[in-house]
């Protein structure tokens, strides 16, 4: 089985019934679905919550004011070409704009696939490196893209040597999805160049659904957390495919069951032809409030907005108090207000410690 890319393939393994207005939304935002996704699925089901995030729709095609180009502003704080320095104490390395899989809903989607702003060159790597190793106040190196891990592990090694001669830098973290949609490039020779810079190394693992936790995906978690990679999690809200609390619920227990620590739930961003995936920010707030009640607290998620005009995030999961002046009411994940302090002593139950 060979990775889809074309309009033509999607219909030859009838994932769609016909061209129709696909054509003009390739001509926009890149197509591709790995044999692992392609597995994954059911193209009986025209609700398929895998199928929603990598199969292309002629709603693409509609675009509403609000949204932009780049929502969440990585140009404004781009200094040299692969640099997004929008934070004080980290940056963005951005390597690469290609990617194993297109999701529908990218908010860099004008940025990747074939027609976007591919990879670095040797001189604009040098010169990203160079900003990186100039200021002192960068403690972390988020590689992202695009996919990095699409490089070679030859490549990726050789970047990792760099970032190891700098001694200001004491994290690196990748962003990716292959673990999920791309596994089997999760060997040795990818754990080992991933490590080399010897620095902490974190990775973030982009999963929406309990379903992309294949066996083989797993497997490929299983090799990079007994590589010593520190594992966390990724994740859009995204409506069709995780709005609802059961499904939420199931992704984030596959994450820490598969020991990867759920780290940031996102909002939606508004790039442009993505508004049948956004859900509201009330509906975003419900929907992680119910989550506390019902699974671990290993499992909490920060639901996050990425403000537009790169104005960084926001945790907007914080909707549970309010008040003021030392008088404040909590909601909980059933829906009841109490007040705090409490009026009576005892009012919040009893004096057990054991926390969750």
């Amino acid at each position: 089985m060979i990775p889809i890319k074309t309009v033509r393939s999607l219909i030859d393994a009838g994932l769609v019934t016909g061209e129709g207005n696909l054509a003009a939304v390739a001509e926009k935002y890149a197509i591709g679905i790995t044999p692992a996704v392609r597995e994954l699925i059911d193209p009986a089901d025209p609700n398929d919550p895998i199928a929603r995030q990598y199969v292309p729709s002629a709603a693409e095609l509609v675009t509403t004011p609000e949204e932009r180009t780049d929502p969440i502003g990585d140009l404004t704080h781009s200094p040299v070409e692969g640099i997004v320095h929008r934070y004080p104490d980290r940056v963005l390395l951005k390597a690469v704009h290609v990617c194993p899989v297109y999701c529908r809903f990218c908010f860099r989607r004008e940025m990747v696939g074939p027609q976007g702003l591919g990879t670095l060159t040797e001189q604009e790597l040098d010169a990203a490196m160079a900003y990186i190793a100039g200021h002192d106040e960068i403690w972390e190196v988020i590689l992202t893209g695009g996919d990095p891990l699409v490089l070679s592990p030859r490549r990726l090694r050789a970047i990792m040597e760099r970032l190891a001669r700098i001694e200001h830098v004491k994290i690196v973290r990748f962003h990716t999805r292959v673990p999920v949609v791309e596994p089997e490039r999760i060997d040795a020779a990818m754990v080992a160049a991933l490590t080399a810079s010897g620095k902490t190394t974190y990775l973030a693992v982009h999963a929406n659904h309990p379903r992309e936790f294949t066996p083989l995906a797993r497997a490929a978690i299983a090799r990079l957390f007994e590589g010593g990679i520190a594992l966390i999690s990724q994740s859009v809200l995204l409506r069709g495919v995780n709005d609802d609390v059961a499904t939420l619920a199931a992704l984030m227990r596959t994450f820490v069951e598969n020991r990867i620590k759920p780290y940031y739930l996102h909002h939606p961003d508004l790039a442009p032809g993505t508004g049948h995936f956004r859900v509201g920010i009330a509906e975003g707030q419900a929907l992680v409030a119910a989550l506390r009640g019902r699974i671990s607290g290993l499992c909490q998620p920060t639901y996050v907005l990425d403000i537009p005009g790169g104005h960084g995030k926001a945790d907007i999961g914080a909707a549970s108090v309010t008040g003021g002046d030392g008088c404040f009411t909590v909601r909980d994940w059933q829906g009841g207000e109490h007040a705090y302090p409490p009026a009576q002593a005892g009012e919040f139950g009893g004096d057990d410690d054991d926390r969750d």
